[in-house]
């Protein structure tokens, strides 16, 4: 356990140092002002409700698991180039891993991302500061993970609030049913739930089927973490996810579009369950 928290603080204070730097040369001040002059976000729940289970492709370079993902160490794509394959291939919504130090991500391989498609976008990334939330929106997402199990109940709402009054929809991330409880009392509508330990990468596969039968109805449920293949898909709708994100099941395959494609398909085929 002291192993795992002194990880999460490591990752902490590598994100707030890296928020240091970019504040210094943007000040607090005027990100803002830049976010409240955007344009309006993507309709974030008509994409995740559009009907079966839907589901969120996620944009990465590299993992701390699995290392350099295929359609960047291997095929030579774009980022714009990885984006649309994926808005071809039937996604609802499309994350992009934007944490530098774990990931290599970045706030310009969202931007890019989400100019080369019409598909809402879902800033991957450690929120933990105000700066963050009004610079992932300067950079065009319109939905924003919050990480419940690294922040107090008081940082947690106010972040929520901020970001919901710049037109983001938050995904309130939990990994454990009191985290789910305490995503509630914040006023989360969009709970995710992810199978995947925030600093030690051990992974769940239980998770999501533990946590989302005690989610009310009206709350939006995604599982993240674990989908491999469409049976995994599956298995997520029969335990009630209305999406999940899959990130390896198609970051891992030289044709985006078809992988992309072989979940979609799975996802809306009539025997999928769905609450809809």
């Amino acid at each position: 356990m002291a192993q795992a928290t002194d990880a999460t603080g490591g990752v902490l204070a590598g994100v707030l140092r890296e928020v240091g730097r970019r504040e210094a040369d943007v000040p607090f001040q005027e990100i803002k002002a830049r976010s409240r002059a955007m344009g309006p976000t993507r309709d974030v729940r008509a994409a995740l409700l559009r009907g079966g289970c839907g589901v969120i492709v996620e944009i990465k370079r590299t993992s701390p698991v699995h290392g350099p993902t295929a359609p960047f160490s291997a095929s030579g794509l774009t980022v714009e180039e990885v984006a649309d394959a994926i808005e071809r291939g039937g996604a609802h919504l499309i994350a992009c891993q934007t944490e530098k130090l774990r990931f290599d991500g970045s706030l310009a391989d969202m931007a890019r991302a989400r100019a080369a498609v019409s598909l809402p976008m879902v800033c991957r990334d450690v929120i933990v500061d105000p700066y963050q939330i009004h610079e992932a929106r300067c950079y065009g997402a319109d939905l924003i993970p919050l990480q419940v199990g690294i922040m107090d109940q008081p940082r947690l709402e106010a972040l929520l609030d901020r970001a919901e009054s710049l037109g983001m929809v938050v995904m309130a991330e939990v990994r454990t049913p009191e985290e789910a409880d305490r995503a509630l009392r914040a006023g989360a509508t969009v709970v995710g739930v992810n199978s995947w330990s925030f600093a030690s990468n051990d992974l769940n596969r239980d998770a999501f089927a533990e946590i989302a039968p005690g989610l009310p109805s009206d709350v939006v449920r995604i599982s993240l973490g674990g989908v491999r293949n469409a049976r995994d898909l599956i298995d997520a709708a029969a335990a009630g996810a209305d999406a999940v994100l899959a990130a390896e099941a198609v970051m891992s395959r030289d044709d985006i579009e078809t992988a992309t494609r072989r979940l979609a398909a799975a996802g809306q085929h009539p025997a999928c369950p769905s609450r809809r």
